[in-house]
């Protein structure tokens, strides 16, 4: 079968489109054979830089696809079973993958492979940043960076969902489409104005509730000045890099709240993860939650969907097909 290795970090290119055995399961694990691959910030940084005992290793962590063969003790799932995944491991960008069983999530029928692993990730993550650090409904304001990539798009559409007043920033006249087809009230081009007071501005001076940050060092400074009184930022990702310290003292005249999340973190016990991904599904079946942009590519154009996640050419989610 094939699959991506990486036998040395770097910039996409290190990864190769290369022959491989096809695994078999040990007790407890389920063989999956992939049919959508989902493509996260997460597996670029794994790419760049590592402990050099890692090497060689395939990235990603998340696919969607059929289970073919079980490892002994298996009994929650049979052989046919659709599932989806998402594992803090390496080793989804492959035709076919090794998962502990407990980590499988059943796939619904109405639910497409494809749709699957371009939600799982972003739409578990969308859930524990919008319901575990204040709550959040009508009344409530929430900026939202990067919002007409992948994950942003579906934190747009939830946030909207639950009643807030939605602000986004973009780079693009046509990502500012995007985000506002998913629900933004404002949408801010950062390449053209200061989104620090443009928030201040559209908020009559007060700031927001809530700002998700998957940026990181480029706007995190930023994120913290567009606070409202005992307002709080989430940095769950650092895509231009990590932020710069920011003293403790701060976030006293304020009372502002930095917190970081990591969606392992928070689909930890398996009770935790069906329930995150139960309703990932449940919006998707009452039409709210919807895959407003995609990138489809053969895994053999695995280093393709790295510089367009890199470069943010790309809108919205881009999965990998191993069919192709």
């Amino acid at each position: 079968m094939k699959a991506i290795l990486i036998h040395q970090y770097g910039d996409p290119t290190v990864m190769k489109f290369e022959d491989v055995e096809e695994p078999k399961p040990l007790p407890k694990q389920v063989r999956v054979r992939h049919e959508a691959i989902g493509v996260n910030f997460k597996d670029t940084g794994e790419r760049s830089d590592g402990p050099p005992e890692k090497l060689t290793f395939t990235p990603g962590v998340e696919a969607a696809g059929v289970v073919e063969a079980l490892g002994e003790g298996v009994e929650d799932f049979k052989v046919g079973d659709r599932v989806v995944y998402v594992v803090n491991a390496s080793g989804a960008y492959t035709q076919a993958n090794l998962v502990d069983a407990n980590r499988l999530i059943p796939l619904p029928d109405d639910i497409p492979s494809q749709l699957a692993a371009s939600l799982a990730v972003n739409g578990m993550t969308a859930h524990y940043l919008l319901h575990e650090y204040r709550e959040v409904g009508p009344g409530t304001t929430v900026l939202i960076h990067g919002a007409a990539g992948g994950m942003g798009l579906i934190l747009c559409q939830w946030a909207k969902k639950l009643g807030a007043t939605v602000f986004g920033t973009v780079s693009t006249k046509e990502k500012e489409k995007l985000a506002r087809e998913a629900g933004a009230d404002e949408v801010i081009r950062y390449t053209e104005v200061d989104f620090v007071e443009e928030i201040k501005r559209l908020t009559g001076g007060k700031g927001v509730d809530l700002v998700i940050d998957g940026v990181g060092k480029s706007t995190l400074p930023g994120s913290v000045k567009s606070l409202a009184i005992r307002g709080a930022v989430v940095c769950y990702g650092v895509a231009s890099g990590i932020p710069d310290p920011i003293h403790l003292t701060s976030m006293i005249w304020g009372s502002y709240t930095l917190a970081g999340g990591n969606l392992f973190d928070f689909i930890e016990q398996r009770k935790e993860l069906l329930l995150r991904a139960d309703a990932v599904f449940a919006g998707v079946r009452d039409g709210w939650l919807q895959l407003k942009a995609q990138t489809v590519l053969p895994l053999s154009e695995a280093v393709k969907a790295h510089e367009m996640l890199e470069n943010r050419s790309s809108k919205g989610k881009i999965v990998l097909d191993p069919t192709r």
